[in-house]
Parts: C-alpha cells; structure tokens; sequence
C-alpha cells in the first residue's frame, strides 16, 4: 500500500460486492490500515448488522472493525441507510515538531456507502507546550448555526476534549474567511456528508501550532474592501466553558478598520471573576472590557479578540451562561476622517497626541493644520489621514486645586476615563490628575467599584487597569488596582493620580466611560498618609510602606486602620522588613487596638522584636521613619484572618490549667496552717477592742506579749470588718519596746461616713462611739509585717517581749 494512502483518509473498499435479497443487503469490504470503521444504529430493534458466516457469525445493531482484512457484511432490514450510520475515525498525533498525517478527503466511495449518512472523524492530539495547527488556507471555512445546513452537504465540526467536558468549537462549512484553527492537548475534526452526497476531494494540513493560552484559537483572513461575518462562542447556543479563554485572531489589510458587536448576548451569575472581552493589536496594545460595555469601533489592522467566562454559578435552576455572537464588520478607512473635539466631553481633561514615528505615512492635522504633537485644551477640529493606533500615542491630564478648605468641592470629584472622539486613531494609554490640597487640607480616594488592592509581589494586579499613587515631586506612594480590601486613601499632601492599563496594554475603548475613583478634600489629618482596610477571610492582605520598595520618606509616617470582622483575628505577619541606620530619631513600627491605650507591639530598628503578633479586633498598625544615615525603611505586612475560637480554646486550657495550680497550692498552705495550728499549746494575748484583756498563761503563770504570730490567726477578723465597709484603713505594725503615754489616732476624728468617695482610696474612720484607734507608733520605729501588740494598758514596763518556743506561733 503507498504512503499516500496510510495518511489519507481511509479507502475502505478495496473490494466491494453487494447482493441485494429479499430484506437482506450484503456488503463485502475491507477497511484501509490505521482506520476504524463503525457502524451503529439508533434503534434497539427491528434491524440488526452481521459479520462473518457460520459459527463465527456475529449480529447486533451495532458494530467495530479495526482489522484491515476482507469482512462480508449482512444488514438483515430493506432498508439499512435510514438506520445505520457509517463513520470512519483515524487518529492523528503530533510531537513537538512534526505530525503523522493530514487530514485528507478522498473520492473513494462505492455505491452501497454512498446511499448512507456518513461521518469522517479525525481524533487529534497535540503535544503540550505546542498547539496542533489545522490550515484550511485551501477553501477557507465560514462559521454557521448549529441547525443549519451547508450548501455543499458537507458539514464541518470542531471538538475540544477539555478536562471535564468536550467543547464543541463551531459548526462550519466551506468557502469562508477561517484560515485556521488551533487547539490545545485532544480534540476532534470531523466532516458530516448526507446520504447520497458524493465526498469532495479536499486536503487539510496538520501541523505543530504555537504556544497558545487559550483552549482554541481560530485565525480568519479579512478581505480587501467591506465585509461581515457572524462568529459564534463555543457551544453555541449552550453556554461558553466555565471559567475558559478561547481567541479569534483577525488579518485585516492595512488602511481598514473593523467594528464588533455583540449580539443575543446572555450573561451568567458569576461566583469568581468577571465574564470580559480583551482586544489585543498588533504592538500588543490591549483593551479590556465587559461584554455589556460598547465594544471597539474603530479598530485599524489587524488584532486579536479573547473571549473571557467566569467561574458561573450553576446551583440555580435555569441560571443561564454565557453565549453570545459576534458580528465583524471591516471597511476602508484609507481616506481622512475629520471630527470635532467638545472639550465638555473630556470632563476637563487637556489631551496630548504625538506622532510616535515620523517616517510613517500617517498625518495629523488641528484646525486644518499639520502637526506633530497636539495639544487639545479646547474645542476644535482634528484629522487623522492613514495613521493606525500604532503611530500615534495619546494621553490626558487634568489640575485640580483650591488654595482654601472652603473654596475646594464640597462634593467628591469623579475621577473618569474620558469618552474620545471616534476621529482618534488610538485609544487612551494613561489619564492623570494632580490634586492639590491647601496646606492643611487632605486629598481623602475612594473606589466607586469597591476597595482597591495594592500591587505587590505575591500579590498581582490582573486587571485592566493600574492607578498610580505619587507625590508632587514624583516620587511613588504606590501601585494600586481594583477588587482589594483598601477601602479609603488619605494623602496629607499634594499628589497625583495616573490610570493606565496594566504591562504595555493601552487604555480603555474609544467609546467608552470608566469611572475610576472619587476624590475630595478634607482637614488634615495626623499622618502623611492613612489607609483604611477591610479584611476578608478568604484572602491575604498584603501591605507595603509607602514608596515600596524604596522606602518611605525621611520622618514621615502612616497608618492603617484595619477592620476585623467578628469572631476572627488577624495574624499581622512582617516580611520584607528593611532597617535603615538612623542619624536622628527612630523608625518604629506599633500595634494598637482601637480604644486601647496600652500598644500590643512596639519595634524600633535597634531592637530585636517578634516578626508576627495576633491583634483581636480593630487595631490601627502605625510605622513613622527616622532620618536615615544609611538604608531605607520598607517593609510588607502580611494579614491573614483566622476564627478566633482557635485562640479562644487555647486561652480557655492555660485559665483552667493555672486555676487547677492556685487550687493545689492553697490546699497545701491550708493543710499546713492547719497542721501547725494544732501544734500550739501556749496561750496568747489577745487584744480586746472594748477596753480588756484576755490573757492566757503558761506554766509559770507569768503574763506574756508575742511579738510575732500568724496573720491568719490575728488579723482575720479586721480584715474582715474592714473589708465589707470596701476600704481599709492604715495600720501600724511597728513592734512595741515599751509604754508610751501619748496615745495619738491614726485616723482623724472629723470626717463622717458620708464623705468617703467610691473607687478612691480613703483611710479608715472610727465613729467615736465605736472601736477605739490602736495607737500610734514613734515614726522612728520601722515598719514589720506580721506584728502585733498587746495593750499598753496590761503591760509592766520592765517585761520585754519573750520569744515563742520553737515550734510555736
């Protein structure tokens, strides 16, 4: 068998006889090498397809031959065209340089296969990182409906094998715009020819594509002149992959522009991420939008278009996706376009237009003169003859100011991508407005969007835009995006704000409005700069100092007010922490809870300190510089949430723990005391509050004073007395040496009840009628705890104090 024919698409019938009996048609074939052969029927009954003869006869509704051997075939029904159908499969693998066939229809046929419905398949496989490339430069292909019909008879279908589905690219049929298709791992092209359709003779080639990002990329040759094409999303009218990219690359000869819309456009419930369209030129200038957004217009040359799904919501009952078509239309725009500039549609925005290569046959004009940079600052007439958006570079700029508090807007300011007049060949590629604040006034940014996210490493910006945060010299505060947890901006300072897109993608569509941010000025705050955060349980929040990675300005400070929601805590974690050698002062880095006094965290740069400390509730993180005499002072901080029952439990454990502890020890003291207690077998004296003494004595019977004995044993009942009045009064416990004659209170006499104030510490007071004062000690004599004295009235002035038997108390 020659080579040509292992790659083409299979001749089955190297033989063929037919005999046509009465209800029975037999068919003898022999299917080609590398080919699979199957045929199968709808219905379960009432027609049945055999091989073989004899004891090796077999018969279904179905049936498989891989072997490339002669079979005899009996299709026991009158007519089996109306219920079997034929198709022929051959698998097709590449490499990362080469593939082992092409897709090659030939006219083949005999007569019995010509009268049945008829399905040619070609299973392909790419090599990752490459795509496998099928060109149809041939004929070209036109995308249509699912129901309907192609002209020819010959109906095209593309299939891509994804992970959990199979993706059907299109329906398509002959004589159109598509060049070629690419596809990513497995996939499938098949041709559907009706029965009695004689197959036309066409060869497709297969090759090794790029490294595309997406699950298909279809590449159409837009013609010379005006024209239009409908494309249609995958799985049209059924909804677009979930959460999947696919690209249509579109060749459009020079000097012509192209126009999309979309039409029967049906958008899903999204649970993460945003459904988008993203155009690309050919100097990677990119546009990002949403599918209800007015798409682009005015696009010259050739660019690509990504069609963008969401991670859909599908736990609704008849939540829809998405689907949608896409109407291309492309004109001649070799001739000069000329339009007027209302300057009310800039919102006050000055524009700035240069010619970026003066070789370039591309001529500006203002007011009817030529130029090669324009400013546009108010209303007038431009136009642009043969000038693509790759020769002209655009941007916009706005001065906002107000020299006193209350002369400046009381509402806030809409900081908006401006609407460009069609005539400009490019689109925006950044808008900046510079705020000026007087000199106690504060430039306070909020999102219309939602809260922005600060563009750090490990922390990316994916979406189309980027805003610029400086200060009036320039220097950067940071790199700021939508879909964050910084909710509020506030600069004590002049600044600026620039919108661009993100890497070297371009601004928005010629046609559209973006409201970016509102700004307003208030009174000056504490701080050069102070950020409100709203952290969120499912993400990290990361953080970084003003002028990241540079760091901060010589003796500025910032704060951050973070939110934490109930029942969580956030675990501030330090990273990226970068010390300078201070010359004055010190950097410091503090955390403190709101309507806390006492800071939980404190470091300077000259002190070892924790890289990681757990705050509660709603805290303010606050970090000032020093003047650096070497460095800088940059650091990340990392916020990351986590349910607080965790640290509760731990918590609850180390209280139950140290309460078991106290417990044992007190029950060893009690045992003691008591111990120690049924040890004594001396008496004491005991000191009588109404007037006499009770003394218990020894063998001799001589009278005794202790100057030591238990608190426990002596001071109970004050203390007890004392404390349920809540105050307690100033004893002293200074040991007696012998009789004093002045007796001299240590509370004053004068002062009722009544004055004493709750929560402030006051001496004890005696009403006259109650417990006499004990009496004063000469200031000589020093304090000593676990003393006490017995009346001086008892006692004879040579008796000295007598030390208690070992043992005793």
């Amino acid at each position: 068998m020659s080579p040509a024919l292992t790659v083409s698409l299979p001749i089955l019938l190297l033989s063929c006889v037919v005999f046509s009996v009465s209800g029975v048609l037999k068919l003898a074939v022999t299917p080609d090498t590398g080919t699979t052969l199957i045929i199968s029927s709808a219905k379960v009954k009432g027609c049945k397809v055999c091989k073989g003869a004899g004891l090796s006869r077999q018969c279904g509704t179905s049936l498989l031959l891989k072997e490339s051997t002669p079979v005899s075939l009996v299709f026991e029904c009158t007519t089996p065209q109306d219920v079997f159908r034929v198709e022929i499969v051959r698998d097709i693998e590449c490499t990362t340089s080469s593939c082992n066939g092409h897709i090659i229809q030939a006219d083949s046929w005999t007569l019995p296969f010509l009268s049945f419905n008829r399905k040619f398949t070609w299973n392909l496989k790419a090599s990752e990182p490459k795509a496998l490339k099928v060109d149809f430069t041939s004929t070209g292909l036109r995308q249509m409906n699912p129901s309907q019909i192609c002209p020819d008879g010959h109906s095209y279908t593309l299939q891509v094998l994804q992970p959990t589905e199979k993706v059907s690219i299109g329906k398509y049929c002959s004589l159109g715009s598509i060049r070629s298709i690419q596809i990513q791992n497995l996939g499938s092209f098949s041709l559907d020819v009706r029965a009695g359709q004689k197959l036309e003779e066409r060869r497709f080639n297969v090759s090794v594509g790029e490294e595309i990002k997406t699950f298909a990329k279809i590449t159409l040759t837009v013609p010379s002149g005006s024209s239009s094409s409908i494309l249609l999303s995958a799985n049209y009218p059924n909804s677009f992959p979930d959460d999947d990219v696919m690209e249509w690359y579109f060749q459009v000869p020079d000097q012509h522009k192209t126009s999309v819309q979309f039409l029967n456009l049906t958008q899903p419930h999204c649970l993460k991420k945003e459904t988008a369209v993203e155009y690309h030129t050919k100097k990677r200038l990119a546009f990002l939008l949403s599918l209800t957004e007015p798409q682009l217009d005015t696009v010259l040359g050739s660019f690509s278009l990504m069609l963008r799904n969401c991670e859909m919501d599908r736990r609704k009952v008849g939540s829809p996706g998405l689907s949608l078509k896409l109407k291309v239309s492309t004109t001649n725009a070799s001739l000069s376009e000329s339009c007027k500039v209302d300057m009310r549609d800039l919102d006050g925005l000055s524009l700035y237009i240069e010619k970026l290569r003066p070789a370039s046959g591309c001529e500006m004009k203002m007011n009817f003169v030529t130029k090669e940079k324009i400013t546009v600052t108010s209303d007038c007439i431009l136009a642009f003859n043969n000038c693509s958006a790759e020769d002209v570079h655009v941007t916009a700029v706005r001065v906002i100011e107000c020299n006193q508090l209350k002369d400046c807007p009381k509402s806030p300011v809409r900081l908006t991508v401006p609407m460009l007049p069609p005539c400009i060949p490019s689109p925006l590629s950044s808008v900046t407005w510079t705020l000026r604040a007087p000199l106690h006034g504060t430039v306070e940014l909020t999102s219309p969007i939602g809260p922005l996210k600060q563009s750090l490493p490990g922390q990316s910006c994916n979406d189309s835009i980027i805003i610029k945060v400086a200060e009036d010299d320039g220097v950067p505060i940071g790199l700021y995006c939508p879909h964050g947890a910084i909710e509020k901006i506030q600069i004590h300072k002049q600044m600026s704000v620039t919108v661009s897109s993100t890497g070297d993608k371009a601004m928005l569509s010629f046609k559209h409005v973006k409201h970016v941010l509102n700004a307003i000025f208030r009174d000056a705050i504490s701080e050069r700069y102070i950020f409100s955060v709203s952290s969120k349980k499912e993400t990290p929040v990361l953080l970084a100092t003003p002028g990241w990675p540079v760091g901060m300005k010589s003796f500025s400070t910032v704060s951050w007010i973070v939110s934490v929601p109930p029942n969580m805590e956030a675990v501030l974690t330090f990273t990226n922490l970068s010390q300078p050698k201070c010359r004055n002062h010190h950097t410091n880095i503090n955390v403190q809870k709101m309507n806390h006094a006492e800071e939980d965290y404190s470091r300077r740069e000259d002190q070892e300190a924790k890289n990681e400390i757990t705050v509660a509730e709603n805290f303010y993180l606050n970090m000032s510089n020093c003047n650096p005499e070497k460095g800088s002072f940059s650091v990340i901080t990392r916020i990351t949430l986590q349910n607080r029952n965790k640290s509760l439990l731990a918590i609850i454990l180390g209280v139950v723990a140290a309460v078991i502890v106290i417990f044992v020890i007190v029950l060893v003291v009690v045992c003691v005391v008591i111990k120690k207690k049924k040890k004594i077998n001396h008496q004491v004296s005991i000191y009588n509050p109404n007037g006499s003494n009770f003394t218990k004595t020894r063998k001799d019977n001589e009278s005794h004073v202790y100057a030591s004995i238990e608190d426990t044993m002596v001071y109970t009942c004050l203390m007890t007395n004392n404390a349920e009045t809540g105050v307690y009064g100033e004893f002293d416990t200074s040991p007696i040496t012998g009789h004093t004659n002045s007796q001299k209170p240590l509370f004053p006499k004068d002062t009722g009840a009544d004055d004493i104030e709750v929560g402030v510490y006051n001496p004890f007071r005696f009403p006259s009628q109650q417990v006499p004062p004990l009496p004063d000690r000469p200031p000589s004599q020093p304090l000593v705890d676990n003393e006490i004295y017995s009346s001086d009235k008892e006692r004879p002035p040579n008796v000295e104090p007598e030390q208690e038997e070992e043992g005793g108390h």
